[in-house]
């Protein structure tokens, strides 16, 4: 140790991911900070073991508290990040007054700023550099997010292995007219009235039963929420997740939009038998018509879902994907409901060719379609696509979801000439070492930041730099990024400063907000 310890704890440390397919590791490590380092060492029976890294802190920049992701296990409650100069670190710490202890420990050695909650939840980037522009249509409100949601068997006949959704934001208003519904209280064990959520997660986790579960009123008046604990495979503490209810235009109760109820006791019912989770479709129910293409996981067809809805198939190769990290990721993605973003319906996934079922667009490609009618578009028209995608995006942004592949090729044209982000998030259970790399023809250099094809970062700001691209795809009508240069090549002319030139059809202004997504966005470790 150069100096004296200022503080010392036992910390879980994740894994620094400094290559883009390497999997989230978490580790215990003992944290020591001194007046010049913060070190992390192995630790194992109660003796310090060997450094396993360390960071200067006059090269700490930043230190701040992490919003938890959906689902985090108990163990890692309370993170906080340290951004330094050459990285990122994730800690976690065992409780609020240990994170505390550090960030002010950190603060006041570094003399660093720690975030504020306001400073945390700004508006989103996208907004700021395009919808300030002028427009004619107004701006669609944004749709609250949706779910579809599925609960397992009750207490005493539950599934080991089922699929479910979660969305903490869905509410329920209750039906007063419905007179099964105040029996609930009387007749039925599993309403719990007016306990907390923690005390629900306690009381749970005590049961430790695979689909235990109850009711409760919900801590906003006049809402309800049910209460599940589940644990995946060699999950010894489990997980208790909150699902609000919900009411359709009809006032009839749901938690997955397809299966609505009367009552709360019938809906219930219904849950404990049916616990595959409704995301998971019925391949049956799905009847294969063209061939729409083919992309980075295969075949996409047009289909019809129930005989009347038309969608498209992605038919997913066998090993092209990582298929367990997309089907817990599959369980946001069924949330993010907006009217510019690609609508997610489920998966067909007990068998190969295993199938992703998305909206079926009428027009296709963005790309496609700039390349074969884009002449026929007025300016206007091409900056009223680049503020639809803009405000998908945004919505994207404003739920910490990151698209990692925003181009004109990952966007649809529908039969109005509104246009669709698609793919969203889909880049990271790609099974391909090419995608990685900057020579492979698969990995989308000419889209990508600085920080993204030098460091594997992806963050809002990579995916805005993604959006100025496209905004040049747009004004070019579909040409090709850099179409000079191999990717080899814009790595080294990009690092260097250099910028896409003016499209004919852009004005200054836009051109102004296209070059901002560079500027702004391009900020890669010092």
């Amino acid at each position: 140790m150069d100096s004296k310890s200022i503080l010392e704890e036992l910390l879980l440390k994740r894994s620094q991911q400094k290559k883009k397919m390497s999997p989230n590791n978490y580790k215990e490590r003992l944290f020591v900070l001194t007046k010049t380092n913060l070190s992390y060492y192995e630790y194992d029976k109660m003796k310090r073991g060997s450094r396993k890294g360390s960071i200067e802190i006059k090269k700490i920049r930043c230190v701040e508290k992490v919003n938890l992701e959906e689902q985090t296990p108990v163990e890692r409650q309370y993170p906080f990040q340290i951004v330094y100069k050459d990285g990122l670190l994730y800690v976690y710490a065992s409780n609020e007054e240990s994170r505390s202890q550090w960030l002010k420990a950190l603060q006041k050695d570094a003399d660093l700023h720690i975030a504020t909650n306001e400073e945390k939840h700004r508006a989103p980037s996208f907004p700021d550099r395009v919808l300030k522009i002028p427009r004619a249509v107004p701006i669609l409100k944004m749709d609250a997010p949706s779910s579809s949601i599925t609960l397992p068997q009750s207490d005493g006949d539950t599934k080991k292995n089922y699929s479910s959704q979660t969305n903490v934001n869905m509410r329920y208003i209750p039906r007063e007219d419905c007179p099964d519904w105040w029996q609930v209280r009387k007749l039925k064990s599993w309403f719990a009235g007016n306990i907390s959520r923690s005390q629900s997660e306690q009381l749970l986790r005590q049961k430790g039963k695979e689909g235990a579960f109850m009711v409760r009123n919900s801590s906003q008046v006049g809402m309800y929420t049910v209460s599940l604990f589940s644990k995946a495979v060699n999950d010894k503490k489990g997980t208790v997740k909150h699902y609000h209810v919900h009411t359709n235009a009809e006032n009839k109760l749901y938690l997955a939009e397809n299966y609505c109820f009367d009552s709360i006791p019938k809906l219930i019912h219904y849950h404990q038998h049916n616990s595959a989770g409704i995301w998971e479709l019925k391949r049956e129910e799905i009847t294969l018509l063209k061939e729409l293409g083919s992309g980075q996981f295969g075949v996409v067809q047009l289909g019809k879902w129930k005989g009347q809805y038309d969608v498209a198939v992605k038919m997913i190769k066998e090993g092209s994907m990582s298929e367990d990290e997309f089907f817990q990721e599959a369980q946001t993605m069924m949330k993010l409901n907006h009217p510019k973003l690609v609508k997610f319906y489920g998966v067909c996934s007990k068998k190969y060719p295993i199938y992703i079922v998305t909206e079926y667009i009428t027009n296709g490609c963005l790309l496609n379609y700039l390349k074969s009618h884009g002449k026929e578009l007025e300016p206007s028209q091409l900056l009223e696509m680049c503020y639809d995608v803009c405000e998908g995006m945004a919505f994207l942004e404003s739920h910490q979801f990151i698209h990692r592949d925003l181009a004109a090729r990952n966007c649809l044209v529908d039969s109005d000439l509104s246009v669709k982000v698609s793919d969203f998030g889909m880049t990271r259970y790609v099974l391909d070492d090419q995608y990685v790399s900057s020579v492979g023809t698969k990995f989308p250099v000419k889209w990508s930041a600085p920080e993204v094809f030098h460091y594997f970062k992806y963050s809002s700001k990579s995916d805005v730099w993604a959006f100025g691209i496209l905004m040049w795809e747009v004004f070019t009508l579909g040409k090709q990024p850099y179409d000079l240069y191999d990717n080899s090549q814009v790595v080294v002319k990009v690092s260097q400063g250099h910028r896409l030139y003016q499209p004919q059809l852009a004005s200054d202004t836009i051109y102004q907000i296209m070059y901002s997504c560079w500027h702004e966005a391009s900020m890669p470790p010092e």
